[in-house]
């Protein structure tokens, strides 16, 4: 695949790149290992002062970034714009919180006293250099909720983000450049896949994080694995979105477009599988085609658009794949089902497909099993929580779940039986810096966001002093 920005609205291609060769590839990951070697020393304040500093200009730079997401990969501006603040957020929650985070941990005395130890601690040390292999889909908070974490822990950091955002990518490396970070402390790296392996094999990346599609992640879990270094994935999911009788109907299904829709539909945690009691499916059912119907589909730099078009050209042609062999195979179509027909010709180029809601879903039907991503959902009618959460778990998948329910015991056997990385109740799932974010099963594993993600790229060292006192103890 090229490097190169492809208008989705369109297929406009605007700009090229050349991916680097080997020589450029060994002086970024030099660069990488002299910056860590001093990095590492540096204390939290000043890491902190840093990573401020970039938020404010991520801030500053919001208009402009937006509009280069938007352009690279086909989401609404609004979004572009909202994922940009959410950005600058988690940087400053990371430099306020991330001295706390990787304090040293005290055991009991009595188990000090025990281990023979004068004094013993755990502390908290960065490996190195870790590369991120991240996808398109929210090109800006894909990248920074890995780098904040890692940098404020002292590590650095190699970015070979998707093909298709290398303007946003190299903004990153920028904005980081330009906060003052030390040189080399945040790359990218303009290659193609397949220059990945070799990068994680050499000596001086010491860790590695995929967020994108089951095969990539196996790829790299396995390289990882033989090279003996660490590594997050999240490979997606496929998450059900349960309505029980108690539940708020209407609002339940006003979430649910938002939920379903959001950045195109194009989200690992975007609520995909609507399995609803039948003692409110039709309601509900109405309810949401209503809401998926009345979507405004339309260029993705007017603020009017709710739905803009595909990433790729490829990705709407895997889309329609499924939604036609559930077609075939018996499926009913609620709204939508195809491309928009009425966009007009500017945008007759680009890959736009229509909000689409399906039932009559069976197992032998691909789009059961399979993620679909875009603005394309599957609604199942089901007599009881029994049987909604044994096909909530009917998947490979296991990254995030929603759940509507104002029943007490139906929530406490949700967060018991349901087989994800997450159940969000009477809301839809969404990210935040102060909560681990990560699934189970083919989504992955290992967590993103709060202390748990901070600390997935530190060496927890143990310290032990014995009864001879060496001086300091710090």
């Amino acid at each position: 695949m090229p490097i190169a920005t492809v208008n989705p609205a369109n297929g406009e291609t605007l700009r090229t790149f050349d991916a680097l060769g080997e020589a450029e590839i060994e002086q970024k990951l030099d660069a990488a290992d002299t910056a860590f070697r001093q990095y590492r020393t540096t204390g939290f304040d000043e890491r902190a002062g840093l990573l401020n500093l970039a938020a404010g200009l991520l801030d500053e730079d919001v208009q402009d970034i937006a509009r280069t997401m938007t352009t690279e990969m086909g989401k609404p501006v609004k979004a572009a714009r909202a994922e940009a603040a959410k950005c600058a957020k988690a940087m400053r929650w990371y430099a306020a919180h991330a001295e706390e985070l990787l304090a040293d941990e005290h055991p009991p005395a009595d188990d000090v006293q025990d281990s023979g130890a004068s004094r013993a601690f755990v502390r908290y040390r960065p490996l190195g250099a870790v590369l991120a292999v991240m996808p398109w889909n929210f090109p800006l908070w894909q990248v920074v909720r890995f780098a904040a974490p890692a940098l404020m822990a002292g590590n650095v950091g190699l970015l070979k983000h998707a093909s298709n955002v290398p303007q946003t990518a190299m903004y990153l490396e920028g904005l980081f450049r330009r906060a003052g970070f030390p040189a080399g402390c945040f790359q990218t790296l303009l290659v193609g896949s397949g220059a990945v392996e070799s990068i994680l094999r050499d000596r001086r990346v010491a860790a590695a994080t995929l967020t994108g599609s089951e095969p990539a992640g196996r790829s790299v879990a396995s390289i990882a694995g033989d090279e003996v270094k660490r590594t997050v994935l999240e490979l997606g999911g496929s998450d059900p979105y349960l309505v029980m009788p108690s539940a708020d109907v209407a609002r339940a299904a006003r979430t649910a477009v938002t939920a379903r829709v959001q950045n195109n539909g194009q989200s690992c945690i975007a609520a995909k599988r609507f399995i609803v009691h039948t003692e409110v499916y039709d309601e509900f059912a109405e309810r949401f085609t209503v809401g998926m119907r009345g979507l405004t589909v339309g260029d993705p730099l007017q603020e009017s658009t709710d739905v803009g078009p595909l990433s790729s050209e490829q990705g709407r042609a895997d889309l329609e794949e499924l939604v036609d062999d559930a077609v075939r195979k018996g499926a009913r179509v609620l709204c939508g089902g195809g491309r928009p027909d009425d966009l007009g010709p500017e945008l007759e180029r680009g890959w736009f497909y229509a909000p689409t809601v399906l039932t009559g879903i069976t197992t032998g039907m691909r789009i059961h099993r399979e993620e679909t991503f875009g603005p394309v959902a599957t609604l199942y009618r089901v007599e009881g929580l029994d049987e909604a959460v044994a096909l909530a778990n009917d998947s490979p998948f296991g990254l995030s779940s929603n759940v509507w329910t104002r029943d007490a015991d139906e929530a406490r056997r949700c967060v018991r039986d349901l087989e994800a990385g997450g159940v969000f109740f009477n809301g839809m799932t969404a990210s935040h810096p102060a909560l681990p974010f990560g699934g189970v099963k083919r989504s992955g594993y290992g967590r993103e966001l709060s202390g748990h993600g901070i600390r997935e790229f530190c060496n927890a060292t143990t310290v032990w002093y014995g009864p001879d006192p060496v001086g300091a103890t710090s």
